[in-house]
């Protein structure tokens, strides 16, 4: 939309680069809104992918702590039964009773640690199959959210790619538009953007009413709106009111 002329009376041109501003932003809302929710479920979908990532990496690091605990009670069933042959042998060569006992003891300690090994090595690896189990339950998740996210960014891309250029070519325009108008109108006008429905911060007065809550504008505000001798709002939505026959293009 091309920025209209200078009428001479400063709150006429305030107002109709104002217009010209909304117009621009109101038709790249437009644009963004083909777009619907696809940028906000790209990125849950992102976040969840990121998430089972991190939860697989965990998952894999705990089924190798089970693997390495497990080995090290397979060494240690192995070092038992080499003290268990040792301390049998020796058993052939004592003097005494006393001797024979005391390596009888180490025998029984070491069969024990046997059976305590061997325990642990069954606990562990019911543990490490629980695992693994839910381990292939994520992998199969992170496989099913990563094919949703690639479709649903690719279809996002084809939406993007369809309209980039307008959208480029308007927020240009926008950017132009912007710098005709001054710092602090702009910052109002920017608020009232980012919390008016549909981002109209101006609106037209139609029918008698505001254009964007619809409320009925008294006749004397409305003689305001059209001798543009000052910049009036909505009494009720706070958007600002520009005259439709003298801002249409």
């Amino acid at each position: 939309m091309a920025t209209k002329a200078k009428t001479g009376n400063i709150v006429e041109d305030k107002l109709n680069a104002l217009w010209d501003l909304q117009s621009l932003d109101s038709e790249i809302d437009k644009i963004r809104q083909v777009r619907g929710e696809l940028p906000l479920e790209v990125q849950d979908l992102e976040d969840e992918v990121a998430g089972l990532e991190t939860r697989l990496s965990k998952l894999e690091e705990e089924a190798k702590q089970y693997e390495e605990a497990i080995t090290a009670r397979k060494n240690a069933i192995k070092d038992s039964k080499a003290a268990i042959k040792k301390y049998t042998e020796q058993q052939n060569s004592v003097r005494n009773n006393r001797e024979f006992e005391s390596l009888n003891k180490e025998i029984e300690y070491q069969n024990l640690e046997i059976q305590l090994s061997e325990k642990k090595m069954k606990e562990l690896a019911a543990s490490m199959d629980a695992k693994k189990e839910v381990e292939e339950e994520v992998k199969e998740r992170y496989s099913e959210r990563t094919k949703h996210l690639k479709a649903k960014k690719k279809e996002l891309d084809d939406i993007v790619k369809e309209t980039e250029k307008e959208e480029s070519s308007l927020l240009k325009k926008s950017k132009a538009a912007e710098a005709l108008i001054e710092p602090r109108l702009l910052n109002a006008y920017n608020r009232l953007r980012g919390s008016a429905r549909n981002g109209l911060a101006v609106v037209k007065v139609e029918r008698d009413s505001c254009g964007g809550c619809f409320n009925k504008i008294p006749p004397q505000r409305q003689l305001d709106i059209k001798t543009y001798k000052k910049i009036i709002v909505c009494e009720h939505c706070g958007r600002i009111l520009v005259d439709k026959e003298e801002t249409e293009a």
